[in-house]
């Protein structure tokens, strides 16, 4: 028989775990009350991965993922802090609430989105390779036995994997020291996203990007899993970027270029 102290405890043991997950999401939606009590925003922004993100003559941040946010901050009428991370750490930084947000070229992933949650589509890139001038790697079908350099902790490392599984892939901590592999001939290429390779090849006439795209690249900014209110006022900034004309002026000032793929926008 069981007796009332048993009975009490297991109900009380019921109870902690119904109302454990409440408190939880409890926890991830009051940040837009966060932020506006703070009157600021923090981003999580990349500082290696021109023209997205990167320190400029100036040692100042700067980048289309950085002025997509200034943007976003505007909308929501509080300031931008801006916090370095890496594709490394950009997702736990998130999870544990040490930014609010992350733009940091970010692809929208199955995988990720199980432990955060993703605006709508901000960018839509591709991913492609780039070699020295005099190389004669023209495509994926060339990279047998070749090394290629990758950043880690990507969809562009699984991406190589699968379209070359000859290539000798080699997996860097970030852009830049993948990008310096290859500025050094210690590796035959560099794979990254189509306008991420065009910003280290600015300037730079002894290599060339080469071969045709072979993935698609939807880009997010990631907002906590379930902070259903900061990603709805993230989402409606984004489209009133898109429908004022502003996200077009964004877009041409950093990839000379207009939009290939415009923002979701709902009536």
């Amino acid at each position: 028989m069981i007796d009332r102290r048993q009975l009490q405890l297991a109900a009380a043991l019921a109870a902690a775990a119904i109302l454990a997950p409440l408190g939880a999401a409890q926890a991830q939606t009051d940040s837009m009350s966060k932020i506006k009590e703070r009157g600021t925003i923090r981003a999580g922004v990349k500082y290696d991965t021109p023209p997205f993100g990167f320190l400029d003559d100036k040692n100042e941040p700067a980048g289309f993922d950085l002025d997509i946010v200034r943007k976003i901050g505007e909308k929501l009428g509080v300031k931008v802090e801006f916090v370095k991370v890496t594709s490394p750490t950009r997702v736990p930084l998130l999870v544990s609430g040490n930014v609010d947000i992350v733009a940091a070229s970010m692809t929208h992933t199955r995988e990720r989105d199980k432990a955060i949650d993703f605006s709508i589509t901000y960018y839509t890139g591709g991913q492609s390779l780039m070699v020295a001038s005099d190389s004669k790697v023209a495509g994926l079908k060339d990279l047998d036995g070749k090394e290629v350099a990758v950043q880690q902790g990507t969809t562009l490392e699984k991406n190589i994997a699968t379209a070359a599984p000859k290539a000798k892939v080699t997996a860097f901590k970030d852009y830049n020291s993948a990008w310096l592999a290859l500025a050094q001939g210690r590796v035959d290429a560099l794979t990254g996203s189509l306008n991420i390779l065009q910003g280290f090849q600015k300037d730079n006439p002894k290599f060339k990007i080469v071969g045709e795209l072979f993935s698609i690249e939807p880009f997010g900014i990631g907002i906590r899993q379930g902070d259903a209110e900061l990603r709805d006022a993230v989402n409606f900034a984004l489209q009133d970027l898109w429908t004022s004309g502003e996200y077009a002026a964004l877009y041409r000032k950093w990839f000379n270029a207009d939009p290939t793929y415009p923002i979701e926008t709902w009536p």
